[in-house]
């Protein structure tokens, strides 16, 4: 996929019939979505750390790099991640490869809080989505789960916030989902960009 330019020809057949941009962007911020039919292919180590080397050259605050990330890729690994799925979102999740939960530290390296783990945690997933994207595998992040239960399972310090947990993996048949969700097996659409975007102040 060239980095250089937006055609539409890059853009996958589900895409260009879900999704247009207003203006122009590079064709992988479209092609990236978040199905729920994953494939039993398995990822391999290079391209798991690819992603994870992605996610980890985000930027923060101060440079302090508040985001880990916690990789469940064994059968025993991720056996323990889905004990604290939600049951919904185990359903579909449990035929994902790797999964990996992303986690800040509330504190900067001298003890401050910092108030911005979580906005930059937030990028870091944005950056694994699209190095995903760009290597055919496909992402989405998990809400709904057990923050307690993960934190006691994963031994995760208090001082670190649980945001999501990510599924990786190759995109499988939809017809392998739930028939409600095979319905929204599609690419989200998005709402215009002037609805989102305020130039000076906020209207009234």
């Amino acid at each position: 996929m060239s980095l250089n330019a937006t055609p539409v020809e890059q853009l996958t057949s589900e895409v260009k019939e879900y999704r247009k941009a207003d203006h122009s962007v590079n064709p992988v911020f479209l092609n990236r979505w978040s199905p729920r039919a994953y494939s039993s292919q398995k990822i391999s180590d290079e391209d798991l750390y690819s992603v994870l080397e992605a996610a980890h050259w985000a930027p923060s605050s101060f440079n302090d790099q508040p985001w880990r990330f916690i990789v469940a890729k064994t059968e025993a690994q991720l056996k323990t991640f889905h004990e604290f799925l939600n049951p919904f979102n185990r359903a579909w999740a449990e035929k994902a490869p790797v999964l990996v939960l992303v986690a800040s530290s509330k504190k900067r390296d001298n003890g401050d809080p910092n108030g911005a783990h979580t906005f930059d945690a937030g990028t870091s997933w944005g950056h694994l989505a699209i190095q995903a994207t760009l290597l055919g595998l496909s992402t989405h992040a998990i809400g709904g789960f057990d923050k307690e239960k993960a934190r006691s399972l994963l031994n995760v310090p208090d001082d670190f916030d649980l945001h999501a947990v990510i599924t990786i993996g190759y995109r499988g048949e939809k017809e392998t989902l739930d028939a409600k969700l095979q319905e929204r097996e599609n690419p989200g659409t998005r709402k215009p960009l002037k609805e989102v975007i305020f130039e000076g102040t906020v209207n009234p």
